[in-house]
């Protein structure tokens, strides 16, 4: 099974998972942050990945929506929280 994988591509955040895209707006997220919980705190949320075996769990969220990324990838949620700092300003 293929671990989740993260982009940037102009504006958005490009979230890609086995056969999955979820494509998010930057300008839309309002905070990422990690999620101690087992299946994660939002009941709601759209989630990525697989909940076993995962030792992060990261949680973004929108003004509407939020997703709950499942992951063993620990350079995943540094490299998410740049890419959100380097379009801040």
């Amino acid at each position: 099974m293929l671990g989740i994988k993260v982009q940037q591509v102009e504006n958005q955040l490009i979230i890609r998972w086995q056969l999955s895209k979820v494509e998010i707006p930057i300008s839309e997220i309002k905070a990422v942050t990690l999620d101690d919980t087992y299946g994660g705190s939002e009941p709601s949320a759209v989630r990525i990945g697989a909940a076993y075996g995962a030792s992060k769990t990261i949680l973004i969220r929108k003004t509407h929506q939020s997703y709950i990324l499942f992951t063993s990838n620990e350079s995943l949620f540094p490299k998410i929280s740049a890419m959100l700092s380097n379009n801040a300003g």
